[in-house]
């Protein structure tokens, strides 16, 4: 992906929006170009009250968690997002481009900057106070999309030689990005609708080809050998129905796995919907119910209930769906090739 230089003046003008919408909503800034935020299920497993739904389907634990994103900019513009447009959309890399390490190093330093106050919560164990400092997995998955990151692929090598696991998540845009991926503990493309009108309706894509980057992507992702999974987010009375076409396009992709998650009615996304287009859990389980009756390779392995998440796997994985965390790192040093079964655990098994 060639980046598009813009002036400096534009540079700043850019930033300076960012800043003042990001940093008041709780965002901190890395750089030029990335952000850090704390996910609310971080504050509660510091808090003893939980974890989020990636404890419960593969294990990580929620405080050594940290979210952020390698990129501000983002190619749709979701109905259901609920962070809203706080950075500016785009087809393509603009401005200045830092480097992995430095986006690393400083993403964990917010981080850690951010979490200061729970040294001092009552409600915080002393053994997660200090296992906190540890960051033991990285989603990239904030804000925008942080996988037209020029040097994605670096900054993912990066964290690997940390032991940091890795989860990057695309909305499906940018199929140039993904194929040049080498390794990622788990790849996600977001699919939000099954058919081509329902999805621009959702999705409100900037590029005119989206369906066609989209199905693009789909067919990269079948050709991933690590672990590989779509994420359907459910909208009650908007994308819940044609199983057939879901389907087809699941079967396109074919991920080892597939996340079912309620939309949630908060933020932005407030604006476009009302409270009925949250699924309850219910709902959810009825739609996994008939949706597994058009992909006969995949069976029901978990659910979260907090999230209304449900976690689906390919039989040929035995419900192995859990990360073996020390044995992926092994396979990243190794320098040899491995797929998505060679670090698949039949047990949880927290990356410490």
């Amino acid at each position: 992906m060639k980046p598009v230089e813009l002036s400096k003046e534009k540079q700043e003008q850019l930033n300076e929006i960012q800043k003042k919408i990001l940093t008041r909503q709780g965002y901190r800034l890395v750089g030029n170009h990335s952000a850090v935020k704390i996910c609310e299920w971080t504050k509660k497993s510091l808090r003893g009250e939980g974890n989020c739904y990636k404890c419960t389907f593969y294990g990580i634990r929620s405080h050594q968690c940290l979210q952020m994103t390698t990129s501000m900019f983002c190619a749709s513009r979701c109905k259901f997002c609920w962070r809203g447009q706080k950075a500016p959309v785009g087809k393509e890399w603009y401005g200045p481009i830092d480097s992995p390490e430095h986006i690393i190093n400083h993403s964990i330093e917010e981080h850690l900057k951010l979490l200061i106050g729970f040294k001092s919560n009552k409600k915080a164990s002393e053994n997660k106070k200090e296992e906190l400092k540890d960051i033991r997995h990285v989603a990239l998955s904030l804000t925008g999309e942080p996988i037209t990151y020029p040097l994605i692929n670096e900054i993912l090598d990066g964290f690997h030689k940390r032991r940091i696991s890795t989860f990057l998540v695309t909305n499906a845009q940018f199929p140039e990005q993904i194929e040049k991926i080498k390794k990622a503990t788990q790849l996600y493309l977001s699919i939000d609708a099954p058919t081509k009108e329902k999805l621009k309706t959702i999705d409100r894509p900037l590029f005119d080809d989206y369906w066609e980057r989209m199905n693009k992507c789909l067919d990269l992702l079948s050709t991933r050998k690590y672990r590989t999974c779509i994420r359907l987010t459910m909208i009650n009375k908007e994308n819940m129905d044609n199983y057939t076409e879901y389907a087809k396009l699941i079967h396109r992709g074919s991920p080892d796995f597939i996340e079912l998650k309620s939309y949630m009615w908060v933020g932005e996304s407030q604006k476009y919907y009302k409270v009925e287009n949250m699924p309850y859990m219910e709902m959810m389980k009825e739609f996994t119910k008939k949706l597994l009756e058009y992909l006969p390779e995949y069976e029901y392995l978990s659910r979260h209930e907090p999230s209304r998440a449900i976690l689906l796997g390919k039989k040929s994985l035995n419900k192995k769906h859990w990360i073996n965390f020390p044995k992926f790192f092994d396979l990243i040093e190794s320098g040899e090739d491995f797929e998505a079964v060679d670090y698949c655990s039949e047990n949880m098994e927290p990356n410490k």
